[in-house]
C-alpha cells in the first residue's frame, strides 16, 4: 500500500493529475481477524514419526497457534491498524474478556480468550510467543475438556467479540482449525442451532474460513457440517457458471510436508483482505450492457510502510504533525490558496487558466471500462508488460448478476484463448488508456495445493509506441559460433529452477525484511540479529556440482574458439565483423567496397508472423519496400512509414 503524505494539511490537496492509476487512493479498510482453533485429544496429538526430512513434530494445535503467531508478527508491522484475535474452544478452562471459571456464571464454557480482539501490540506478540515456545506453559493451558463444546456457543462467542471490539470494521474474518468434521453428529438441533449462529455472523458481515485437518487415514469430509457453516460467496442466479474461486484444501501430512508448512501456505493466500483499488466500476460490454466490477493490486513492489512521523529531540518521542505553508518568493509573506493560480508557458508567455478550464481539459468522461475489440491471445507480446496491470473482480453491490456474466465472459476468454482491447479510464480526471482484458487461470501451490494467484481478469495497459525503446542497430557484431552456444546451451539446461518456475514468495527483499527485523528486535526487545538473511544470494555449491564441469568445458571451447579466429587473420587489431557488412583489409587501406546483390523478397505468410510477433520494424528498409511494391503499394518514405502501411495492412485485412 502506498504511503500516504501526513505532511499535508486537510483541504490542501492538489487536483489529481492526469496518468496512471493514483495507488495513494488505495482503500484502507480495516481488517479484523478471529483465530478460533479447536483443543481436543485428537488436535494435541503429535504425528507419528517418520524418516522424512520435513516430517511433523507439532501437533495441530500447536502448529495452528505458530501461525497465529507468524500472522502476528507480520501483522504488527505491515498492517498497523487491523486487529487480530485468538480463541480457543474445548479447553478445560474457561476466559471470556473480564469473566472466568471464579466467577461462577460462564456465559461461555470451555472457550477461552487467549488474546482479545485488538491491533496487536509488543505484549500480545510476546505472550504468544512464549506459549508456542514454552512447552510447560502450554501443557498448563491447552487441556481439552471432557465436555463436548457446543459450535452455536462458539460462533455465538466470535460474533460479540466483533460487535464489541470491531464493530465499524469492513472486513470482519473469522479462521476455523479444526480436523473434526462432524462435531454433532448425533444431535440434529445442535447442528441447527450452530448454522442459525453462522447465518448471523453473515448477516453482521463476517465472513467464515475453514482451515481443515485431515487425521491420519482419515479425509477431513466438510460436507458432514461444514458445509451448512461456510457460506460460499456465489452468484445468487441458479444458472450461474461454476464458481471461479475453490475453497482452502484440507491439511494433512505427508509426502514430506508438514502441517506447519501447510497451514502457513493456507492462511498466508487468505491472510490479506481484499482492499479494492477501484469500487464499483462500470464495465460496459455493450451498449447498454453494463455489469460492476472492482480492482485490486495483487502485485505491488515491497517497501517500508511509514505510517507516521516521530519526533525524538524532547525528553520522550513525539508524533509529529505536518503543516504546509507556501511563501511568496519576493517578499516572503504567505500565500493563500485562493491567489494561486496555474498556468503554462507557451511560446514565451503564460496562458492561464481556471480551475473550471483545467477541470474540463481533463475529463475525458466517467470512470470505466469498455471493450472495443478481441485479439486473439498470441498479439499480446510478453514484452508489452510495462506497467503494473489491475485484477477486476465482480462486484454484486451495483448491478445484480455481475458475478454470472463476468464469470461466462472470463470462461469464453479463457476457452477461446482471446484477449479483448478496453477503453480504460480508471477514475474521475484520469487519462484514458487502451488495455488488454487478459484471462487468467487460477494458480496454486504444487507442495501444498493452496491458492497463490486468483482466477479472474487482468487489465494490461498497451504501451504507446514511444513507450518503446528501440534496439540500437548493432553494424559490428562478432557472432559466436556454434559449438560455443551448444556449450552454453548444456550449462543453461543444468541451472533451472525448481519446476521451471520462479516463486517470488521464497525470495523476499533482503533489504526489507532487514527493516522489519530489526524493528521487530525493538519493539519486543529482543536481541539485535548479527546479519540479514538474504535467500537471493546464489547457492554456489549446488551451481558447481551441477553445472562446474560444464563451465570449464565451455571455457575451453571459447579459448579454442578465439585461437582460431586469431589465425584467420584477426590479430593485431583488425577487425572481423561476422555476419556483418564489411571486413578490414589486412593492410589497413579501408574497407572494402560491397557488391551489390540483390533483395530476398518475402512471403506474405512469413510477413504475417513477423506482424503477429510485433517484430516488423527488426526488418531492414529493403525488405520492407520490396514487400510493399509487390503488393502494387506506396513505397516511398522513411522506415517507420513503411512499417506502419504494412500494419494497417494486416489490420483491416
Amino acid at each position: 500500500m502506498a504511503e500516504d503524505n501526513k505532511w499535508k494539511p486537510p483541504g490542501d490537496e492538489e487536483d489529481e493529475e492526469d496518468g496512471e492509476i493514483d495507488e495513494t487512493a488505495y482503500k484502507t479498510a480495516k481488517d479484523a481477524v478471529l483465530f478460533v482453533i479447536e483443543v481436543s485429544q485428537s488436535m494435541l496429538t503429535p504425528p507419528p514419526s517418520t524418516d522424512a526430512k520435513k516430517a511433523d513434530t507439532d501437533s495441530p494445535t500447536s502448529a495452528a497457534l505458530k501461525c497465529a503467531y507468524a500472522l502476528m508478527q507480520q501483522r504488527i508491522i505491515s498492517n498497523p491498524n487491523d486487529m487480530m484475535g485468538v480463541l480457543l474452544y474445548g479447553t478445560e478452562k474457561s476466559k471470556f474478556n473480564d469473566e472466568d471459571e471464579s466467577s461462577g456464571n460462564l456465559a461461555y464454557p470451555h472457550c477461552y480468550l487467549l488474546t482479545d480482539l485488538d491491533i496487536p501490540a509488543a505484549e500480545d506478540v510476546k505472550a504468544l510467543k512464549n506459549l508456542v515456545e514454552d512447552e510447560d506453559e502450554f501443557s498448563k493451558l491447552v487441556v481439552p475438556s471432557d465436555e463436548r463444546v457446543a459450535m452455536a456457543n462458539v460462533l455465538f462467542c466470535a460474533n460479540q467479540i466483533f460487535t464489541t471490539k470491531a464493530p465499524n470494521f469492513s472486513s470482519r474474518r473469522l479462521f476455523i482449525v479444526t480436523n473434526d468434521d462432524d462435531p454433532h453428529a448425533d444431535d440434529k438441533a445442535a447442528k441447527s442451532s450452530a448454522t442459525v449462529r453462522a447465518k448471523d455472523l453473515y448477516d453482521l458481515g463476517c465472513l467464515i474460513e475453514l482451515f481443515p485437518i485431515s487425521r491420519p487415514g482419515q479425509e477431513f469430509d466438510k460436507w458432514k457440517f461444514y458445509d451448512d457453516i461456510i457460506y460460499n460467496q456465489l452468484p445468487t442466479d441458479p444458472e450461474a457458471p461454476a464458481p471461479i474461486s475453490g475453497a482452502t484444501k484440507p491439511s494433512s501430512t505427508g509426502d514430506g510436508i508438514s502441517l506447519l508448512t501447510s497451514l502457513l501456505s493456507n492462511i498466508n493466500s487468505k491472510a490479506v483482505a481484499r482492499r479494492a483499488l477501484i469500487s464499483n466500476l462500470p464495465f460496459e460490454l455493450g451498449p447498454g450492457f453494463r455489469i460492476s466490477v472492482k480492482g485490486y493490486i495483487i502485485i505491488k513492489r515491497q517497501e517500508p510502510k511509514r505510517s507516521c512521523y516521530v519526533y525524538l529531540g524532547g525528553e520522550k518521542a513525539q508524533i509529529a504533525k505536518g503543516v504546509t505553508t507556501q511563501l511568496a518568493e519576493d517578499s516572503a509573506r504567505n500565500v493563500q490558496k485562493v491567489e494561486i493560480k496555474k498556468a503554462y508557458k507557451f511560446g514565451g508567455s503564460q496562458i492561464f487558466f481556471s480551475p473550471e478550464e483545467i477541470s474540463q481539459l481533463r475529463n475525458f468522461g466517467d470512470p470505466i471500462i469498455r471493450i472495443i475489440g478481441f485479439k486473439p491471445m498470441s498479439m499480446l507480446p510478453f514484452w508489452a508488460n510495462l506497467k503494473p496491470p489491475t485484477f477486476i473482480y465482480p462486484s454484486e453491490e451495483d448491478v445484480v448478476g455481475s458475478t454470472r456474466v463476468f464469470s461466462a465472459l472470463w470462461q469464453k476468454l479463457l476457452s477461446s484463448q482471446k484477449i479483448g482491447i478496453v477503453w480504460f479510464i480508471a477514475r474521475k480526471n484520469a487519462a484514458p488508456v487502451l488495455a488488454a482484458l487478459y484471462p487468467g487461470s487460477e494458480h496454486t501451490s504444487p507442495e501444498t495445493n493452496a491458492q497463490t494467484m486468483p482466477p479472474g481478469l487482468w487489465l494490461i495497459p498497451i504501451p504507446y509506441a514511444d513507450d518503446i525503446r528501440q534496439n540500437p542497430e548493432t553494424t559490428h557484431l562478432i557472432r559466436a559460433p556454434e559449438p560455443l552456444i551448444d556449450h552454453m546451451r548444456t550449462v543453461i539446461q543444468q541451472l533451472q529452477l525448481p519446476k521451471a518456475r520462479y516463486d517470488h514468495s521464497k525470495y523476499p527483499n533482503p533489504a526489507l525484511q532487514w527493516h522489519y527485523r530489526i524493528l521487530q528486535a525493538m519493539a519486543l526487545e529482543e536481541d539485535l540479529p548479527e546479519r540479514a538473511e538474504d535467500k537471493t544470494v546464489p547457492k554456489y555449491k549446488q551451481i558447481d556440482k551441477r553445472a562446474g564441469d560444464y563451465v570449464l568445458d565451455w571455457g575451453r571451447e571459447l579459448e579454442s574458439q578465439h585461437q582460431r579466429w586469431m589465425k584467420e587473420g584477426n590479430a593485431g587489431g583488425s577487425l572481423a565483423v561476422v555476419g556483418g557488412k564489411r571486413r578490414a583489409t589486412e593492410d589497413g587501406a579501408g574497407p572494402v567496397k560491397k557488391a551489390k546483390v540483390d533483395v530476398e523478397e518475402m512471403d506474405d505468410a512469413e510477413m504475417k508472423r513477423h506482424f503477429e510477433k510485433g517484430i516488423v520494424k527488426k526488418l531492414t528498409v529493403a525488405v520492407l519496400k520490396a514487400w510493399l511494391t509487390g503488393k502494387g503499394m506506396d513505397g516511398r518514405g522513411k522506415k517507420d512509414e513503411l512499417v506502419e502501411r504494412i500494419e494497417l495492412y494486416f489490420e483491416t485485412k
